[in-house]
């Protein structure tokens, strides 16, 4: 388990190794710049989902479906060219509430079709593909009908996703709207983040063993290949479970014991509180030899700062500050 954990840890000091070079060939501002590229008159062309898009100018009337891709057209001062938004997993960040308070909420959840279209769209960012569902606004190939293109964040709908797949997605909205320089330096920035900290972990040898708790009495909802285990492993963890090829899957009671987690995270949303799932796990006569929960080691993260979006570094830093305190 030690030289599984080491090799992971070694992954991660080359990924970001990578990342401080790429950060140190050039400056990163501290606001976001005027748009120094001339006008895209051109189509753009982007892949995505196995389907070619093009798109003969920038869309003029978007929709976001999902948190992860709202804070992303915020994160690059899109808001003017926003109709709509829908299906808030939590608070929206703070420096971007102001902008998001002038955009019309469609629902709470994914809007029917017809409150969709209500808005006259003509551009729908969904951060799941259920969003282009006949049971939610209607399959891509339906809203073309209706004259609305669609972009679906690739990098939430594969195993495995890194922050690079991350940033693809960024890039690519970035090229859609003609905002290709605000989008390098939001990626720029996003590096320079994840790079500090880096800079305060990359000496550990033996990386914390993590067991992350979405939920579950009779057996945990926990992660697997998701992004919360590239956060995870960039924070200088090591997620228990790194070794289920799904993103969200249930594990049993028995194997958290086996594999002897050091701390525990947990994932904040719904009905139940954090307070009361972490009562529940230090109330498990079965988990009373587990090393988090003897050491009553917990680090809380919302659930939006497990998807695909501008929160990765933030979630490093959370992460990383849990498992090395001393470090900070």
């Amino acid at each position: 388990m030690k030289k599984l954990k080491q090799s992971i840890f070694a992954s991660m000091v080359a990924l970001l190794l990578l990342i401080t070079t790429a950060c140190n060939q050039s400056a990163l501002p501290t606001e976001k710049p005027a748009d120094k590229n001339t006008e895209v008159t051109g189509p753009v062309t982007i892949e995505n989902m196995d389907r070619t898009l093009t798109f003969e100018e920038a869309p003029k009337r978007a929709v976001t479906l999902n948190q992860h891709t709202t804070e992303i057209m915020l994160a690059l001062g899109l808001e003017d060219s926003m109709v709509g938004t829908a299906y808030l997993d939590d608070e929206i960040l703070p420096e971007y509430k102001e902008a998001y308070e002038k955009i019309k909420v469609l629902s709470d959840q994914y809007p029917s079709q017809e409150v969709f279209l209500g808005v006259e769209p003509d551009f729908a960012y969904a951060g799941w593909q259920s969003a282009f569902t006949d049971k939610a606004l209607g399959t891509v190939e339906q809203l073309e009908q209706f004259g609305v293109k669609s972009y679906s964040q690739q990098s939430s709908s594969m195993s495995g996703p890194t922050m690079a797949d991350v940033f693809t997605d960024i890039l690519n909205i970035g090229r859609i709207f003609r905002v290709e320089d605000r989008a390098e330096t939001l990626v720029q920035n996003m590096k320079e983040g994840m790079t500090a900290v880096h800079e305060k972990v990359k000496d550990v040898e033996d990386p914390i063993s993590v067991f992350v708790y979405d939920g579950g009495e009779k057996e945990p909802m926990t992660a697997g290949q998701n992004f919360l285990n590239e956060l995870i492993t960039l924070a200088g963890g090591s997620n228990i479970f790194n070794d289920i090829e799904k993103g969200w899957a249930t594990a049993s009671w028995e194997e958290v014991v086996n594999r002897n987690p050091e701390i525990i995270a947990i994932i904040d949303y719904g009905d139940t509180t954090v307070e009361q799932k972490k009562e529940f796990l230090l109330n498990q006569p079965a988990l009373q030899d587990v090393e988090a929960i003897k050491n009553e080691r917990f680090v809380t993260l919302p659930l939006s700062a497990g998807a695909e979006g501008v929160r990765g570094p933030t979630a490093i830093e959370t992460l990383a500050k849990a498992f090395y305190p001393e470090k900070f």
